[in-house]
């Protein structure tokens, strides 16, 4: 294994001081319980936006804190769900009487340890909703899920609702968006290597040379079949066919995410994209908006998922909202 850390056991909090070296001017960190705040958070009659997870998927979830989407991110270590006392103290320090909103990916940790924050924010007096993600739609089940794996729309979401609370939408709205959102949404994802956790020092699978693994998890879970490599236009066929049978996205503009795990150049995504494009247009889906590049990634792991949005005309206007995080910043 050769990666660049110190040791193992701290390579979260050694993260957490890199990102607080370098976005001191909008983010701070409460280094106690590894969260990432924005700087301005709380603000009066703003609902809080929540979101977090294990580690490892960066710029998920940290790099989207700021203003138009998070106002914090909680921070497990790698492929953990952070637990609940970080939720708890994420959800507190967020809250400025309007309540908060969890945005939580549909994994069996995460699901628990934010329910069990809610229950002691709510002893509290603070107001909390959540909405679970769960647009994967390679697997029903799986090693961390019951039920589909939430994945890439989780990025999305938390921009279009992070936009709709920056405009001042009430908590029961914001829940009744983001549940709107995980509705009209599809991801699927391959891999092309396995990925090496730090404090294991080894690849979670093994991949031969010439296998793709089709429906990968983000944490290295398996999918739903091994197949030979292929070119970038039949892999482009793998994502894109079982994304378009689980919903239909025609009649209606879409959004559409091409994102790496965090070992493939930009070069092959934006191929990838190319294919992938080509194919929503010749099914019907007109593509209103794009986003290439890795957004919620997987260590070391070499490959890409697609994730597919059927959105409204509010939607899109919260999407071309303005953003400034440290990961996406457009409209400022």
């Amino acid at each position: 294994m050769k990666k660049l850390i110190n040791d193992a056991s701290d390579v979260v909090a050694d993260a957490l001081r890199g990102i607080e070296a370098a976005h001191a001017d909008r983010l701070r960190i409460d280094h106690d319980h590894q969260v990432i705040l924005r700087a301005d958070a709380p603000r009066a009659g703003k609902v809080g936006i929540v979101s977090g997870g294990g580690s490892g998927h960066e710029p998920l979830h940290g790099g989207f804190v700021g203003r138009g989407m998070l106002d914090a991110a909680c921070c497990g270590q790698v492929f953990t769900s952070p637990v609940p006392d970080q939720v708890m103290a994420a959800t507190t320090a967020v809250d400025a009487g309007a309540g908060v909103l969890h945005l939580v990916k549909n994994y069996t940790g995460d699901v628990m340890n934010f329910e069990m924050a809610a229950e002691l924010a709510a002893a509290e007096g603070v107001q909390v909703e959540a909405v679970v993600i769960d647009d994967d739609v390679a697997v029903t089940d799986s090693l961390y899920t019951a039920g589909r794996r939430g994945v890439g729309l989780t990025v999305l979401m938390e921009k279009i609702v992070g936009a709709a609370a920056e405009e001042g939408l009430d908590l029961a709205g914001l829940a009744s968006l983001a549940r709107r959102v995980n509705a009209s949404g599809r991801s699927m994802g391959v891999a092309l290597t396995s990925c090496t956790v730090p404090h294991v020092g080894r690849p979670t699978f093994d991949l031969g040379e010439d296998e793709l693994e089709i429906g990968i998890g983000i944490h290295g879970e398996p999918g739903r079949e091994r197949r030979p490599m292929a070119s970038a236009r039949e892999v482009a066929a793998m994502l894109v066919e079982p994304v378009l049978a689980d919903r239909d996205f025609t009649g209606a503009p879409a959004i559409v995410m091409l994102n790496g795990m965090g070992a493939t150049p930009l070069l092959e995504l934006y191929l990838m994209y190319g294919e992938v494009a080509t194919l929503l247009r010749e099914a019907g889906v007109e593509i209103a908006r794009n986003l290439v590049g890795n957004y919620i990634t997987s260590l070391d792991m070499a490959g890409c998922s697609l994730t597919v949005l059927g959105a409204d005309d509010d939607m899109l206007r919260l999407w071309d909202a303005p953003v400034d995080t440290p990961a996406l910043r457009w409209g400022l």
